[in-house]
């Protein structure tokens, strides 16, 4: 039990980083939580601060998610006697990367560096997900691609990717006898049901056909930028 403890505090510190946050007060001296959206996440920072810095949050917050479900993880297994099995019908190693990921998700919301306001966890989400199960993420992603830049709905492409996200687990389990682990299709059949809910807003829109279509997908100098241009 301790080792699972241990991995979950690790996990949760390091999901907390706040990289939005730190990358807009280093380098543009602005707390971004009170501009745009209000949101410490990648799509207010590309909004906000431009395709660069929003790339740069981008793969910190994705590579947050990776790194707890890959590497620390694994620690459970050094410390005492390894983790202990919380439910018989659940494999450890399957067990400790959900754990792990969760934590570093819950982290990024709820960051202890930044007043526990955060992000919605998305890109730290993507990347606990990638390090759980690569193949079937990287399935969603492309028809999230193709979704979004078909019909320029970003919601679209996440709703449709997300749906589609535990089935294509079923699939590689039973109609290629890939070895994923019941319990993490039934972890990802639930994370699917949950941000689909979030997107309920979008639901609606999207039926009243008042959903924001993206405009151009040319790199973003983001709103700071076009202000600070302008008053040159």
């Amino acid at each position: 039990m301790l080792s699972i403890l241990v991995v979950v505090l690790l996990s949760y510190l390091i999901g907390a980083i706040p990289s939005s946050l730190w990358v807009g007060k280093y380098y543009f001296k602005i707390d971004i939580r009170e501009h745009g959206s209000g949101n410490a996440g990648a799509t207010n920072t590309f909004r906000i601060l431009g395709w660069k810095a929003g790339t740069l949050v981008l793969l910190f917050d994705f590579g947050k998610g990776l790194l707890c479900t890959t590497v620390i993880s694994q620690l459970a297994w050094s410390i005492g006697a390894g983790p202990a099995v919380l439910y018989s019908g659940w494999e450890p190693d399957a067990m400790i990367l959900i754990f792990a990921g969760v934590a570093a998700v819950i982290g990024h919301m709820f960051p202890v560096y930044s007043k526990f306001i955060g992000g919605k966890g998305a890109a730290t989400a993507c990347g606990m997900l990638y390090g759980i199960e690569p193949v079937s993420i990287s399935i969603s992603l492309s028809i999230f691609l193709i979704v979004m830049f078909s019909t320029r709905y970003v919601s679209l492409g996440s709703i449709v990717s997300t749906l589609f996200y535990p089935f294509s687990q079923l699939i590689l389990r039973y109609g290629f006898n890939w070895d994923i682990d019941g319990s993490i299709i039934l972890f990802s059949s639930a994370l699917s049901l949950a941000i689909v809910i979030k997107h309920k807003g979008n639901i609606k829109r999207l039926l009243d056909g008042t959903e924001n279509r993206v405009s151009s997908f040319k790199p973003s100098k983001g709103r700071l930028c076009r202000e600070e241009e302008g008053k040159s």
